[in-house]
């Protein structure tokens, strides 16, 4: 007797032996208990996970002596013809070398004349997604009407390549990709049978080869059995396929997740070295870091999971260290990087690139965390209602502002000034202390305003700075610790360059400026006003000699600056987004 492979030997001949597909094992036993049989059916699924033999059982149920039934004999005449693929009324069709109109036309022809010996004449149609369209066309009207003897059975692994007038006219049965666990278990009765000795690691590693389809499992153990004997260990299937071992998986997974580029890189290098496919490398990582995340948000629930024993204690361990948005991140990179190994020639460089990027994305600041930073920076606060060009509303973290009599000149040099906070050194002491006069005040006003007509994001920044001192052409410019971070980006060339103009505009050439940190002073809300503008009467302001003449009273809120493209690509905080995130700035139009 010649020799039969493990793959036909071991193939399921009854609905108890189809492993893992049990949703569709127990309606087909139903619907033959309940006489509620329909007259066309069609398989869906990845290849090797049973559609053909779940096909096979259902036509011996149909057709053994005394059917349908469930419970048929083994050794029934009508049972063994159909086992045997030489029953008369049970005729399987391969999809791909019959697909035209004229093998649609005489499938037709010959359902008309009854079954010879048996209850049902039931056609499988293997692949049936390989059917032209003028096939499929041909066989709606029999597919939907078909004699009372007759049963279709269609199998494919493409089912969104079938007519949707094809797939209404059946009932549909989608088969799972079988989970490692029970191929594994499935291998070890096999060894059995064959008297064989394998490990369970082993076994665990042609599951996982596998990825879900048993034939591929009982193929490729009928190969380990002709190349290593009577025992297998894990280390024969790892090398026959090329596959990682579970545990240097698990070392590279830590080393992602510890943050350890050189111990990641030295790792993936041995295992390239070893000659390991790199693509099921990566799609290895790629699983294990998605029993992480799922591990780490079902709270350890593991009926979630497909691990071994080995996976589910390294889950238990590396879980503390990274949270499901890191997790996440990981899994993006690593997905990105299987999407680009595909069409890469050098596998290994982009394997390791994609290594480094997952490490970083491990540390990586959320994009909602940078862009809730990017608004409070651009607010500058608490958001403001009132007009764009007047200073918003301060923040409550500054210190009540006192009441003191508003001064129409400056300040004197007298004055005896309180213990500033900041941490660099101010110009005038007593700046820091005192509010300003009310003609500062009202020059910064019109000068924020001036500003704000040319760079509305200028402005923006500096709405949340105040007057620190104005002496001999020096404007000295301060914020508030809370908007420290306003400094490097309105202390440049342009802004410089920009507020001179405007000063020179406003009567006071030739100045000079420098942004410090420094506290507001007590009193500068209640100068501003409600209205973000200086109140009372205004007096010359003294720049060491500067022609300045007198300030004119306050003038009305002015219309707002429009928007300038241009200002918005130069605006530093928007570079700084720009290059952080690696993006560009594009046109969208509804």
């Amino acid at each position: 007797m010649s020799y039969q492979v493990i793959a036909r030997k071991y193939r399921p001949q009854r609905f108890g032996d189809v492993v893992g597909q049990e949703h569709v094992t127990r309606t087909l036993a139903n619907a033959i208990a309940q006489r509620r049989i329909a007259h066309a059916y069609i398989f869906c699924g990845p290849r090797g996970t049973g559609k053909t033999t779940i096909a096979r059982i259902f036509a011996k149920s149909l057709n053994c002596t005394g059917g349908p039934r469930v419970d048929f004999d083994d050794q029934d005449t009508r049972v063994r013809e159909i086992a045997e693929g030489r029953s008369l009324d049970v005729l399987e069709i391969d999809g791909a070398s019959n697909n035209g109109v004229e093998q649609v036309r005489e499938l037709r022809e010959t359902c008309q004349y009854a079954p010879a010996h048996s209850p049902f004449k039931i056609y499988i149609i293997d692949e049936v997604h390989m059917l032209s369209t003028a096939a499929f066309n041909a066989l709606l009207k029999t597919l939907e009407e078909p004699p009372a003897h007759v049963k279709f059975m269609f199998a494919t692994t493409d089912p969104e390549k079938v007519l949707p007038t094809i797939l209404s006219r059946c009932q549909r049965f989608d088969l799972r990709r079988i989970p490692s666990s029970l191929i594994a278990r499935h291998l070890s009765e096999i060894a059995k049978k064959e008297k064989v000795k394998i490990d369970e690691a082993a076994l665990f590693a042609i599951a996982r080869g596998a990825d879900g389809g048993m034939r591929d499992a009982e193929s490729a153990l009928d190969q380990l059995i002709t190349f290593c004997g009577d025992r297998i260990e894990e280390a024969d299937v790892l090398g026959m396929f090329g596959l990682t071992a579970e545990g240097r998986i698990l070392g590279l997974s830590r080393a992602v997740l510890d943050g350890q580029i050189q111990a990641g890189l030295a790792e993936l290098n041995e295992l390239a070295q070893a000659g390991k496919d790199l693509g099921r490398l990566l799609g290895d990582l790629l699983n294990h870091f998605r029993n992480l995340l799922i591990f780490n948000v079902s709270r350890g629930d593991t009926s979630l999971l497909e691990v071994s024993e080995t996976e589910l204690a390294a889950l238990k361990e590396q879980s503390p260290l990274a949270d499901a948005g890191a997790l996440a991140r990981i899994l993006e990179t690593l997905a990105e990087g299987e999407l680009k190994l595909r069409d890469t020639a050098s596998r290994k460089i982009l394997l390791e690139v994609t290594l480094l990027k997952a490490i970083e994305a491990r540390k990586a600041t959320p994009i909602d965390a940078v862009l809730s930073q990017l608004n409070r920076l651009r607010e500058g606060g608490p958001a403001s209602g009132g007009d764009a060009g007047q200073s918003p509303a301060p923040s409550p973290a500054r210190p009540p502002a006192t009441a003191p009599a508003q001064r129409t000149q400056a300040a004197p040099a007298s004055a005896k000034p309180e213990p500033s906070q900041t941490e660099r050194p101010m110009p005038s002491p007593a700046a820091a202390v005192e509010p300003p006069s009310i003609a500062l005040a009202k020059l910064w006003s019109d000068l924020v305003e001036a500003v704000g007509r040319v760079s509305p994001f200028t402005r923006s920044y500096l709405t949340d700075g105040h007057p620190v001192s104005f002496d001999k052409k020096l404007l000295v410019i301060g914020f508030d610790p809370e908007f420290e971070d306003h400094l490097s980006l309105v202390d440049n060339a342009r802004n410089h360059g920009l507020l001179q103009t405007k000063l020179a505009e406003l009567g006071h050439p030739d100045c000079q400026l420098k942004f410090i940190k420094a506290e507001a002073p007590a009193g500068w809300a209640k100068m501003l006003g409600a209205s973000g503008k200086p109140s009372g009467k205004t007096a010359p302001v003294s720049n060491g000699g500067t022609a300045g003449g007198t300030i004119a009273a306050a003038a009305g809120a002015k219309k707002p600056a429009p928007f300038d493209k241009n200002d918005f690509k130069n605006d530093p905080l928007i570079q700084k987004a720009l290059e952080m995130f690696k993006g560009q700035i594009v046109e969208v139009r509804a």
